[in-house]
């Protein structure tokens, strides 16, 4: 599925954490009490809501979500940002959810003072993604098929590890968007995956998804770039891009190593998590041990 540039900023923006966005804690009230009818606001949480059995009782989702293929014969509700109220309303949902971004304090205001319970954490770590999971089994009383999804992943993580510890370690600049040229910055839930797959993040910027310029990629001098923008459909066809003038001087283009990563395991963080990891090991360090995609 091709993305807009438009899209592909509103996607990165959906997985920017928004400290102003509330999150339920896991043991209150409003988790405590089972959902029946849920609208998802993001590619993630609507994933997550079938990854764990409640794909039967989502009403709803936004106009990104594409995954599992059935997800889209659901009714759109509008984008991460600007999604239809009214729309929403008339799906009568009992709990709303999605990942903190952009709008999400807002979105979730007025949800709520309408009676409509919301569920919108950050998930910006591998414990946050899980801490999502558990959450959404909890609200929809499918915490036992979550807590086997978390297994699952952490399964996976495990057989990862045990494959890169013996691998050299490499430096790499893991690229989103290439019109801004955008990457994935220190702190973020795309470093932590980079770093379980026995990668150093070349990027040293703690913004978590900075906008950078080739003059900062040569000074960072990373041994691989990662182009994850062919996932995201961003000019992904157009060779020409990593021959410019600029792209020309940085090490990893003139050693061969700009490799193409086509999976959006490594763009949501959700229950393809552990996915996204084992991507990116395989790519880096070669497919022998790991699971495959």
């Amino acid at each position: 599925m091709k993305l807009s540039r438009r899209a592909f900023a509103l996607g990165l923006a959906s997985v920017a954490a928004c400290r102003t966005t509330r999150a339920p804690e896991e043991g209150d009230a409003q988790a405590s009490r089972t959902a029946t009818r849920v609208v998802s606001l993001g590619p993630a949480t609507t994933e997550a809501l079938f990854a764990i059995g409640a794909g039967g009782i989502t009403v709803g989702r936004s106009r990104f979500c594409d995954t599992p293929p059935e997800a889209r014969a659901l009714p759109s509700v509008g984008g991460f940002t600007d999604p239809s109220i009214e729309t929403i309303l008339s799906l009568r949902p009992d709990l709303v959810v999605g990942i903190r971004g952009p709008g999400g304090a807002a979105i979730v205001g007025t949800l709520e003072a309408r009676g409509v319970r919301t569920y919108f954490p950050e998930t910006e770590s591998k414990d946050q993604i899980v801490s999502l999971l558990r959450g959404l089994g909890e609200r929809t009383g499918r915490a036992k098929e979550a807590a086997a999804l978390v297994s699952g992943i952490e399964a996976e993580l495990a057989a990862v590890r045990n494959v890169v510890a013996k691998k050299p370690k490499r430096r790499a600049l893991l690229v989103y968007g290439r019109a801004p040229l955008v990457v994935a910055g220190r702190g973020s839930f795309a470093d932590e995956m980079l770093t379980l797959a026995g990668i150093e993040n070349a990027c040293a910027s703690n913004e978590h998804y900075p906008t950078i310029d080739v003059e900062r990629v040569l000074a960072w001098d990373p041994d691989d770039v990662l182009d994850a923008s062919v996932g995201m459909g961003m000019d992904a066809d157009d060779p020409s891009y990593f021959r410019t003038a600029g792209w020309r001087r940085v090490r990893a283009v003139t050693t061969g190593r700009v490799l193409k990563v086509t999976t959006m395991d490594v763009t949501r963080p959700g229950p393809s998590f552990a996915r996204g990891v084992s991507a990116l090991a395989r790519l880096v360090h070669g497919p022998d041990g790991l699971s495959p995609g």
